[in-house]
């Protein structure tokens, strides 16, 4: 039996360059689109949209359960049999393999095959979040996939998942799950001061401004992880505030890795300087800690009440 590995053992924090899986990420991302908004047409609305992401599991990404009248249904990635797995409440069962395909086809192949579990169910075919984007139904243009790289980015949200847990775990205030995003295609984790915010202004593309404003309704200190895609370029750990608090861009940061990005308006750690870290927990764990502790003294967050002990 092999041992697991350490968490700072590189075999645990693969490498990740978005030039090596450009495609693949931006096939991957619509994909998980479709998913997600499966879930979105059944799940019942919770604050923040807490009810659409989808989560980390011992083998891929899941939607955890769904509910369909009186029956439940699931769909998971398994980026280790490289399957999409569709399972109902009733026993129904139905997989479908992972590999190079168009969107459209993709699509075409899910919707067929729920269909014939008895779990039909319409969606918006139009892509969230993503500039000139196109319907789902229609996308021959992003079919690649390289099943090596969607692995590895499973292995790195495993990590990732880990260790936003455990930060998590020092919060007793308000605080989300920790989830994947599959507007954004990140892994987020967010804590709440309890105070409303100001109605957001800034826009996404194909994304109603009621959702985003939902989404920050309450003051926030917010940090995940994402693969550089969508113009970033490289893969970060990342931590922002909203409102953003005067002063917040210009703290230091732990570790030294660690800058704030004028353009993105967040804290951004890279990917690189975590998994070569001689701790890759200790850089992560530090970064968002400090990253929390700016927006929370800055903001005057009442820390004393928030914090676990």
């Amino acid at each position: 039996m092999t041992a697991p590995a350490a968490a700072s053992d590189p075999a645990a924090w693969p490498a990740l360059p978005l030039d090596a899986w450009a495609d693949t990420c931006a096939t991957l991302h619509l994909w998980t689109q479709i998913i997600g908004k499966i879930r979105l047409a059944h799940a019942p609305l919770i604050n923040h949209w807490w009810q659409v992401p989808l989560y980390v599991t011992a083998r891929g990404l899941s939607t955890s359960l769904v509910p369909y009248g009186s029956r439940s249904f699931q769909i998971d990635f398994d980026f280790c049999a490289q399957e999409l797995v569709i399972r109902a409440s009733d026993g129904a069962l139905d997989t479908m393999p992972l590999r190079p395909r168009s969107v459209a086809d993709f699509y075409t192949e899910v919707m067929g095959r729920l269909s014939a579990l008895g779990l039909e169910t319409h969606i918006w075919a139009m892509p969230s979040e993503i500039d000139d984007a196109i319907p789902f139904d229609q996308d021959t243009k992003h079919a690649q996939y390289d099943a090596d790289y969607a692995h590895r980015f499973w292995r790195v949200l495993v990590q990732v998942d880990r260790l936003l847990f455990q930060f998590r775990a020092r919060f007793v205030g308000k605080v989300s799950p920790v989830h994947f995003f599959w507007g954004s295609f990140d892994m987020a984790v967010t804590r709440f001061s309890g105070r409303t915010a100001p109605k957001l202004t800034s826009k996404s593309p194909n994304l109603g401004d009621w959702v985003m404003q939902e989404a920050y309704s309450h003051e926030v200190s917010s940090c995940g992880f994402w693969p550089g895609n969508g113009g970033f370029g490289q893969a970060a750990f990342y931590a922002y505030a909203y409102p953003e608090p005067e002063g917040f861009g210009a703290v230091k940061i732990a570790p030294a890795a660690a800058y704030y990005d004028q353009a993105l308006g967040q804290f951004i750690l890279p990917y690189d300087a975590v998994r070569t870290a001689a701790s890759p927990d200790d850089a992560v764990l530090d970064f968002l800690q400090a990253t929390y502790a700016a927006a929370a003294d800055l903001g005057h967050w009442d820390r004393a009440a928030l914090e676990r002990r």
